[in-house]
Parts: C-alpha cells; sequence; structure tokens
C-alpha cells in the first residue's frame, strides 16, 4: 500500500527522554511489511492526497490550536473521496470532548463534567458545589497536551475566575472534579488495534504534579490489563469505535471500577513498543480495513 502518516508542524516538543518516536518506529515497521510510506503534515499545502491508498492521522498534534483548519482539511479529503483512518465522521464527533456526553447517556461511566459555553463567566463557588468536590480540572473542550489545563483548589479557582472568564472569551471549557486516584494509583490507558485489545500501560505523573504526559516528566509502565477494568474498555470500545483502526480508552480505577476520562480517536499516543506484538497487529488490522 502507499500510506500517508499525517504529523504536524513541531512547534511544541512532545518527545521525552527515553521515549522513542512512535511515527518513525511505525514508518519504518510498515515499510519493512513492504509498504510504502510518506510522512507528510496535514497543514503542508499542496500535497496530492489521492495518490495515497490510506491517510493515517498519526500524530497531528496541533490540530486544536487550529480546529477550524482541521476541519476544512477533513472537508477537502471528504470531498477528494480519500481513506482516513480513524474515519473522517468519528474524528469530527471525538475532536470536542461534548463526545463525553454522549458516552454518559449511553450508560458509560464517565468522569462528571461540566460544560463552560464560550462567552460564560467562571464561577467557580457554582462549580465546586455542582460537582461536589474542593478542587477543579479546567480545560478547553478542543484540547491535547494538556495545553490550559488548570488544576485549581477553592481558594485557586477564585483567583484564576478572571483568567479563565478571560479564556472563555475565545472558547468553551470543561469542568470537571480533581481525582486523587490519578496521583495515588495514576491513569490506565487500553490500547486497541482493529478493534481488539492489544496492550496496556499505566500512566504516572510526576511528583507533585498531575499531568500524566510522558513530556511532562509522567511515568508509562506496561501492565497486564486489570481484569475488573478491561470489560469497560472492551464494551466502550465495541460500541463506540468499531469502524477505527486505533482506539485508547483512558480511565481511572474509583470504587474497584473504571471512570473514563477520555476516548481517544484522533491521534493517540499508542506506546506501541509496549506491545509485544503491538506493530504486527497494527499492519494487519490495517490491511484488513483497507481490503475490506
Amino acid at each position: 500500500m502507499k500510506i500517508v502518516l499525517v504529523t504536524y508542524e513541531p512547534v511544541i516538543d512532545y518527545s521525552a527522554a527515553g521515549v522513542e518516536n512512535e511515527d518513525v518506529l511505525l514508518a519504518n515497521y510498515l515499510g519493512q511489511c513492504g509498504h510504502h510510506v510518506t510522512m507528510e503534515r496535514w497543514t503542508e499545502p499542496g500535497i496530492d492526497w489521492t495518490r495515497y491508498d490510506v491517510v493515517l492521522l498519526k500524530s497531528p498534534w496541533d490540530y486544536f490550536d487550529r480546529i477550524n483548519e482541521f476541519y476544512q482539511w477533513l472537508d477537502q479529503l471528504e470531498n477528494l473521496g480519500v481513506r482516513v483512518l480513524n474515519p473522517i465522521k468519528t474524528v469530527r464527533w471525538n475532536a470536542d470532548k461534548r463526545y463525553l456526553d454522549d458516552l454518559a447517556m449511553a450508560g458509560v461511566r464517565v468522569i462528571p463534567t461540566r460544560r463552560l459555553t464560550r462567552g460564560a463567566t467562571f464561577e467557580p463557588a457554582t462549580l465546586l458545589e455542582s460537582l461536589a468536590t474542593d478542587q477543579l480540572i479546567v480545560k478547553p473542550a478542543v484540547s491535547g497536551g494538556a495545553k490550559n489545563t488548570f488544576s485549581l483548589n477553592r481558594t485557586e479557582a477564585q483567583a484564576h475566575a478572571e483568567r479563565l472568564t478571560s479564556l472563555l472569551a475565545t472558547e468553551d471549557f470543561l469542568a470537571q472534579p480533581f481525582l486523587p486516584q490519578i496521583q495515588t494509583e495514576g491513569e490506565w490507558s487500553f490500547i486497541y488495534l482493529g478493534g481488539q485489545f492489544s496492550h496496556c500501560v499505566l500512566k504516572t505523573p510526576k511528583s507533585g504534579d498531575f499531568r500524566v504526559q510522558h513530556y511532562l516528566g509522567g511515568g508509562i509502565e506496561p501492565r497486564e490489563a486489570p481484569a475488573h477494568l478491561r470489560p469497560a474498555a472492551d464494551a466502550i470500545v465495541a460500541r463506540f469505535a468499531t469502524d477505527c483502526l486505533y482506539a485508547r480508552v483512558d480511565g481511572v480505577a474509583v470504587e474497584g471500577e473504571l471512570l473514563l476520562m477520555e476516548l481517544e480517536l484522533i491521534e493517540p499516543f499508542l506506546y506501541l513498543a509496549s506491545g509485544q506484538e503491538a506493530f504486527a497487529q497494527y499492519e494487519a488490522a490495517l490491511r484488513q480495513m483497507v481490503q475490506a
């Protein structure tokens, strides 16, 4: 196959010491399988996307900074009839975290979330009471990489009210309760390829932080998927990601059950090097989907 791995203009460095470049590893593996692989930035003008058998959204990690441009690019690919994985309709749905409402309405146990609409005033007391918490996580509804993400206790929330109201002037935000389990136990990521479970990692923040991203100092540890948590992750993928080449279910264990934080279907880091057969499973799933 002629494959293009879609990447981004690296304004922000999402790499970290000890973390291998997953794009390069995947491109090399697919090349070893006999595929012709090219890497292109989605913002690069003049690319003939129709020359590829499949466009893989591997790491367009600036899409949330340029969301309207990203939507227009997706429209362009759709109009050209280009095969995109994950599918464009799924990507559009997953780009805005309002999708969490859809999952919650479908019975998925999702972290409680309040949507703060563009132009609203940030009212910390109301949110703290509504979410029954003493500490808030506040982040954009279209976001990634922990950009403009805040962890605020009651005093901090009040002190940041003016700043957050200013940020709300340009985009929607979400407010959620802070989960201490992230710091004490970590966040689980279940990775699925072709709809089938592949591997699992446990992510932990560095001391004193709440963000688990590896480029912010978080730890990554391959783990066996906890038997009491995986069925919930399996069910989420089976219902909401059946047409996806890849999916990552992020959540924490609360009272012995998986509480979903994110269902990542656009450009998640897949920790492929952590799964014994992950690269082979990725290639097999890709081949099967394109040939179907």
